[in-house]
């Protein structure tokens, strides 16, 4: 009697753990184009599995180059989330051709998404939060895709645009087999001015379209968290309670730290400061602020003289206080607008370089980019 019910006993243990495994395997492979989406369904599958990611960080996503591992990643992926073609045109093909068996989701199609088109010119106008150019998913639907002024982005060399030491990051290590992805050479900063957006001349194209930098608003990442949890509660019904409550966790984490931004961020909505390059209205949006200006376009081209003497006489004009740049790229253009009057240089990143990749890479990203502005004083 004792041995049957120790034969029964374990034959429960070994169903139970097939069931497991069973479960396990059920997950998806999903696959993200950039880090802070990354992030997100990190927080959504906490817990259950992880996520892969295309463009390493360090690397602009306006042009890439991915390498082997990252192209197997897609070939394997389930499920793959990305921002849009509107950010990353060079990732359309790789997604129709090795992905095309997976769930694909953009994120900027996203119920709930807000939209802001591109800004034009060097320098902005102070925008009006109550009724700026701000439309939701339903009237983006109008936007023809083709109308995005990325037609160019075509003819963009993908290399990567990384840092030269990026490889000794702390992120390798996020679900990407390094062996022999060498073959893509990644250039470092002081290369990237000179490479591949040259191809765009010095007339700065002005954009004209849908500004994709739409992560950069914390509602956004609310409202991409339930589309997150929702796709994969489809492809894996089993988890579905834990990918919810892991939403509905993360969107608490996200009003929490831009409550906690706000009394700072209020100290200097008055404050005028330059970009790098014009990525950050959504977050301007969502804490009343308004930079002044960018020095290059929202796709980072390298400025025209004429839009950099642009920049220069806002600095003079306006008194502007900081000029921000970005780790992904070259900082002579930053050096060379703050010497045009007395005002600090400050790094802001939009896409995390600094910050650990994971579930709480998002919220960290908010109160990175806060910081960052609430020293511009």
């Amino acid at each position: 009697m004792e041995r049957e019910m120790k034969r029964s006993s374990s034959a429960a243990i070994a169903m139970l753990l097939s069931t497991t495994g069973l479960a396990s395997a059920d997950v998806p492979n999903v696959v993200t184009d950039i880090a802070p989406v990354h992030g997100l369904v990190s927080r959504v599958m906490a817990g259950v599995g992880e996520p892969s990611l295309l463009v390493r960080p360090g690397s602009s996503p306006h042009g890439y180059s991915m390498r082997p591992s990252e192209a197997r990643a897609l070939d394997q992926a389930n499920l793959v989330f990305w921002v849009g073609h509107e950010l990353t045109p060079w990732l359309e093909g790789p997604i129709e051709e090795l992905g095309g068996d997976a769930h694909v989701i953009e994120l900027l199609e996203a119920k709930g998404t807000v939209h802001h088109d591109f800004r034009t010119g060097a320098t902005f106008e102070a925008h009006d939060h109550g009724d700026h150019d701000e439309h939701g998913h339903e009237d983006h639907e109008e936007h023809a895709h083709d109308d995005h002024g990325h037609d160019d982005h075509d003819d963009h060399a993908h290399d990567d645009h990384g840092h030269d030491d990026h490889d000794d990051h702390a992120h390798d290590d996020h679900g990407h087999d390094d062996h022999d992805d060498h073959a893509h050479e990644e250039h470092g900063r002081d290369d990237h001015e000179e490479h591949a957006h040259d191809d765009h001349g010095q007339d700065d194209h002005d954009h004209d379209g849908l500004d994709p930098h739409a992560w950069l608003a914390p509602e956004n990442g609310k409202a991409w968290l339930s589309a997150i949890a929702e796709e994969l509660s489809e492809l894996d019904p089993e988890n579905a309670a834990t990918y919810a409550a892991n939403a509905a966790a993360g969107q608490a984490e996200i009003d929490a730290v831009v409550a906690s931004l706000r009394p700072d961020l209020a100290l200097v909505a008055e404050t005028p400061f330059v970009v790098f390059h014009d990525a950050y209205q959504y977050f301007e949006h969502s804490f009343d602020l308004a930079a002044a200006g960018a020095i290059s376009l929202g796709d980072a081209a390298r400025p025209s003289a004429a839009r950099l003497a642009e920049i220069h006489e806002t600095v003079r004009e306006l008194g502007v206080v900081c000029v921000f740049s970005e780790p992904q790229y070259n900082q002579s253009l930053v050096h060379s607008v703050a010497e045009a009057g007395d005002i600090k240089e400050l790094v802001m990143d939009p896409l995390g370089f600094e910050i650990a990749l994971g579930a709480a890479f998002y919220p960290n990203l908010l109160q990175d980019l806060g910081a960052s502005l609430a020293a511009c004083k």
